[in-house]
This record gives C-alpha cells, structure tokens and sequence, in this order.
C-alpha cells in the first residue's frame, strides 16, 4: 500500500492528541509524520509509534511535501489552512472556519463521502454534536424520510477542551474536600453538580451558536435546505461523551422495531436498547470508542410519525479525531491523493 506524508497541527491538545491515538490504532498509511502547534508548545516531545518527535512551530517555509494535514488547531485554521494547500497538502479541517463555506465539502463517512470528490484543497469535520445526531438520522432518512428534528444535547465537559476537562476535575475535588469550589473559567457557571444550558455564545432568536451549528451543518450533510431542526444544547459535568434526546417526525410511519432492525444494519451504529433489563447507552458505555449507541427508541405520544431516539457517542473520537481521520482514508480510497 502507498503511504503518505502526513501532518498534525495542533498536536499537542485534546483532539490533536486523540488523532496521533487514532492514527496508530488503524494503521493509517503513514511515510512521515510532522507535528505542529502553538509556537508556546515548539520543541515538546510527543512519541508516536515508538519514536520521538518534536513538536515544531508552523513556518510557510518549511511545510512543503505533506500530503494531508490533520488540523486541531481551532480558529486559527482560517488562516494556517490555506498555507498549507498552497503548498501541496489537502487539509482536513476539526474546527468550525469552513464548514458553512458553500465551496468546502463537509463530511461524515458513513453519510457523504462522496462529498470529497469535489474539494479544493480544505474538507471539513462537523461539529462533534451534529455527529452524534446525523450518523444514526441517516439510515431512517433515507428509508423514511424524515421532516422535523427536535434534539437537546447533554455535553461532556471535554467538549471544552483540556481546559474544560481540569476544571471539571477541579471543582470536584474541591467539593471532596469541603473547601469553595474554584470560580468558572471554561465555562459559565460551575459545571460540576451542575447543568448549563448554555454552549457558545448566544445569536439571533436567543439560539446559542452551537444550536446554530446543528441547524446548518445537518442541512448542508444531508443536502436538504428544507429540513426543519431545533435544538437546545446543554454542558453536564460528565468527563467524555456526549448525549442527545432526539425527536424525529418523518414523511413515513415507522415503528421503533423498524428503526431497531434498520440501525442495526447501519454503519457506525449500534442499538443498545432494552429498557426492561436496564440496557440504554450512557457516557462510561461509550467513552473510547468510535461508534454511536442508540437506545430508548419508542414512540412520540404527540405526533402521528413521530420517533424518539436517545444517542451517545465519544465527541473527541468520532465525534471529532475518528471522523477527520476516516475523512483522510476516504480520501485514500478515492484515490484524490494519487490525483494531487
């Protein structure tokens, strides 16, 4: 198999960690690997494979014959990107910079990739909470249709990132130990015993941007303008995995045994549902792995079509490392790499 040289910027933090984890564990056809991040963070050592490597800061001059370039590194991305195809590498693209731009492809693997086919350089990775909802959505929209989405999120801390992860951690020993707990920084309030219904900044109608983000990135993943979506996120103080309590009305009637037996055929899916012996997904079943679970499937009580699902899925694996990895194997399978 052809290999490639490959390039992970924002390395050093908690998806850019998780994507040289994920590189390892599947084996991606790697023929060198090249580290960037923050110049506060140049010249760390991170192991990869056995071997060290160290961590550079990224300079225009010194980026050339990487083939595809992982990106971890947020806002900055709008920015460093485009260095990076103007230098030969297709990057694929973690945070939010180019997901609603209408000339750049956003993809999840087991939805659209055929997406790929038409990028210019720069593929994005959806939000880690439209994810979570549109890998299970897909298989009963196409065998349904489906014309209403409502879904509120219930979030892990680490959707903020390390810094959300140590504050998490920190409010709770400190409530261990009887003293005050420390005052919020990553987030709002305190998120330990707590629950913040609250992620991103607020935008028009009083929706926060991360209900924005679901709204147009499942219209743009599934190709579908007319696709009607409201929802409402929330952070609780779980470490990892993020859930979501979806209502779904579609065009045709369909029962929760229908859904079952059609997630359990899906991709990247798996039905974990048996209430009456206590068996729905939680965060600690799905931290770790790169599958979303689907459980409490039932009927809506309001509504003549109307299906309830609950997901859970790991946000930093698929929900953001996994699905920027299989991205660039898809890339591979395609064979666009070889057409560069």
């Amino acid at each position: 198999m052809k290999k490639y040289h490959i390039a992970v910027v924002g390395a050093t933090g908690a998806v850019g960690t998780e994507m040289l984890k994920i590189l390892e564990e599947r084996d991606f056809p790697i023929e060198s690997i090249r580290l960037f991040a923050h110049e506060s963070e140049a010249g760390k050592k991170i192991t990869f494979k056995g071997s060290e490597f160290t961590v550079e800061k990224v300079d225009e001059d010194n980026i050339k014959g990487i083939d595809i370039a992982f990106f971890a590194a947020g806002p900055v991305s709008k920015v460093l990107a485009p260095v990076f195809v103007k230098n030969g590498a297709v990057v694929i693209d973690n945070g939010s910079s180019f997901r609603l731009d209408p000339s750049v492809p956003l993809v999840i693997p087991e939805i659209n990739p055929e997406d790929v086919d038409w990028h210019s350089g720069i593929i994005s990775n959806p939000n880690c909470a439209t994810i979570i909802l549109c890998v299970p959505l897909k298989p009963i929209y196409d065998y349904a249709g489906v014309t209403r989405i409502i879904v509120s999120t219930y979030q892990a801390a680490s959707g903020a990132g390390v810094k959300g992860i140590a504050e998490l951690d920190e409010q709770v020993r400190s409530y261990a130990k009887g003293e005050p707990m420390p005052e919020p920084k990553a987030f709002t309030c305190p998120i330990a015993f707590n629950a913040i219904p609250h992620i991103d900044v607020f935008m028009e109608q009083d929706y926060t941007k991360e209900e924005w983000k679901m709204y147009y990135e499942t219209r743009k993943i599934f190709h579908d303008p007319d696709l009607r979506i409201s929802s409402t996120t929330v952070r609780i103080p779980v470490m990892r995995s993020h859930c979501e309590s979806i209502l779904l009305e579609t065009k045709k009637k369909i029962t929760p045994d229908e859904v079952r037996d059609i997630l359990s055929k899906a991709p990247g899916v798996k039905v974990y549902d048996d209430p009456s012996n206590n068996i729905y997904p939680t965060p600690l079943t799905t931290q770790g792995q790169d599958i979303i679970y689907v459980g409490r499937i039932r009927r809506d009580t309001s509504s003549e079509n109307g299906i309830w699902l609950w997901t859970c899925g790991d946000q930093i694996r698929k929900g953001a490392a996994t699905n920027t990895i299989q991205i660039g194997e898809v890339l591979i399978e395609r064979g666009l790499l070889d057409k560069k």
